[in-house]
């Protein structure tokens, strides 16, 4: 029973630094949270970003009909 005692023993500590640190604290550590796509890739997604951002518009392609 040493692992179901040492689990409640977590679990509290944990509610217990929940409930004591203020509510302003808890939102700011949710709100710097990075998105998934630099965290995994780094810069790589934001450059390419701001490169396709950068390019011009495409242009379609006409057909010309044939009756």
């Amino acid at each position: 029973m040493a692992k179901g005692d040492e689990l409640v023993k977590y679990i509290t500590e944990r509610v217990v630094d929940y409930v004591e640190t203020p509510r302003e604290v808890r939102r700011e550590r949710s709100r710097a949270k990075e998105s998934w796509g630099s965290r995994w890739f780094g810069m790589i997604p934001f450059s390419i970003s701001l490169w396709v951002k950068q390019m011009p518009g495409k242009r379609k392609k006409t057909r010309s009909r044939q009756s």
